[in-house]
């Protein structure tokens, strides 16, 4: 097989293994939960636990993932992950007890974040060690595809299958796109010589930079988890726009599949951190966008911008992990995501309680919006660090 067709099938197992963790495993609860509150009983609140037990699962998969060092066991948990993701998925339709729900999502949310991170981490190993650009833009475009894929299929079930039985299409789904991401995937090499020759070292930053990109995307966990999670509700309680939230939705995702490769692009020009605090800011303004106005496009322009930019941050990130540590990139790149992790907990709870004080998710999503801010600040730090010599050489790199 030659070098680019063999690229382009090491690339096309990553989007698909992103559409099995994320489309399927992960983001098919969000357009399923009010089919699965109006036929399955689920309660507003128990809705909000399932959530959390995702979060709970995505959290200890990234810690789990951190600690893993060896490229063979990442290769096998990585596919067993693949597993996970399917049997969580059938398993949400076996059942309607609140605590099986719960411990569907909490395993989905241990397979995503295993997928996502072990994947992106042999993809970004294939990579460099083959000397192709350590850009991770048409992989992550997964995760857009996944979140429009899921939106579609719903509305397309919905007619004609209950929430049980779209559980099981989403599983039968989630086999056919697996063996084709099992089987591109190649097996790992073990040793530290890449392609040609070159010799692959790792060159961690400093602890004060990593301090502060781990704070940094921290606030990038906040901004995207309350979009994500509260954006369908938030537009269908618009007065003008009820009913309007799914395809909201489905703008974020269809906004989302191309971004990364755009912010590839846009970071070759500027550089990563330069992409970043615009990528921030950028975010940061789409949130407030629906509180702007009461109109279909506005709330559609403010999904827009953040499925555009929410991608391309984790993109960014994840790619520059795998520059500071070509032999493991793994092991930045779990660190990073147990910040974005823990945001994801802890401002979905905040969010919910400010609703419930003030009857809206506006306080919410100014809050959101601040952190979204404080982290293009950071991101503006970053690069004064990164001037001073604080990234070393690895951020220069490709």
């Amino acid at each position: 097989m030659n070098d680019d067709r063999q690229r382009l099938q090491v690339l096309c197992a990553g989007v698909l293994g992103l559409l099995l963790f994320l489309g399927i495993a992960r983001f098919s609860y969000t357009p399923l939960l009010p089919l699965m509150r109006e036929q399955a009983g689920l309660g507003a609140a128990a809705g909000g636990w399932l959530a959390a037990a995702n979060y709970a699962g995505y959290l200890s998969g990234a810690l789990l993932a951190s600690t893993i060092s060896d490229l063979m066991l990442k290769d096998r948990l990585y596919r067993f992950c693949m597993l996970l993701a399917i049997l969580s998925t059938a398993m949400m339709g076996t059942s309607d007890s609140p605590w099986v729900w719960a411990l569907s999502r909490f395993i989905a949310g241990l397979a995503t974040a295993g997928g996502m991170l072990l994947g992106s981490g042999l993809i970004m190993n294939w990579l460099m060690r083959n000397r192709h650009r350590s850009e991770l833009g048409i992989h992550f475009s997964g995760i857009g595809l996944g979140i429009a894929g899921c939106s579609v299929a719903v509305a397309a079930m919905g007619s004609w299958l209950d929430w049980r039985a779209q559980w099981y299409v989403f599983a039968g789904l989630g086999v056919v796109l697996a063996i084709p991401a099992w089987r591109w995937l190649p097996v790992p090499e073990v040793t530290p010589l890449a392609a040609a020759g070159a010799h692959m070292k790792d060159r961690p930053p400093g602890r004060l930079f990593l301090g502060l990109l781990a704070a940094a995307y921290f606030c990038a966990g906040a901004g995207y988890v309350v979009s994500a999670t509260f954006i369908v509700a938030i537009v269908n309680a618009m007065p003008n726009l009820a009913g309007k939230g799914a395809w909201v939705f489905l703008v974020a995702g269809l906004a989302a599949a191309p971004a990364c490769i755009v912010w590839d692009l846009i970071a070759r020009r500027t550089g990563q951190l330069n992409a970043l605090i615009l990528a921030s800011a950028l975010q940061a303004i789409g949130i407030l966008l629906p509180l702007l106005g009461d109109s279909l496009g506005m709330a559609m322009a403010g999904a827009a911008l953040f499925g555009g930019t929410f991608a391309g941050i984790v993109s960014l990130v994840m790619a520059m992990a795998g520059r500071f540590y070509p032999t493991r990139p793994a092991k930045m790149m779990s660190k990073m995501t147990a910040a974005y992790g823990v945001a994801q907990i802890v401002a979905p709870a905040v969010t919910g309680w400010l609703a419930g004080q003030q009857g809206s998710y506006a306080a919410g999503l100014w809050l959101a919006s601040a952190l979204m801010a404080l982290g293009t600040l950071l991101f503006g730090v970053l690069r004064l660090v990164e001037r001073r010599g604080g990234a070393g050489a690895a951020l220069q790199a490709g």
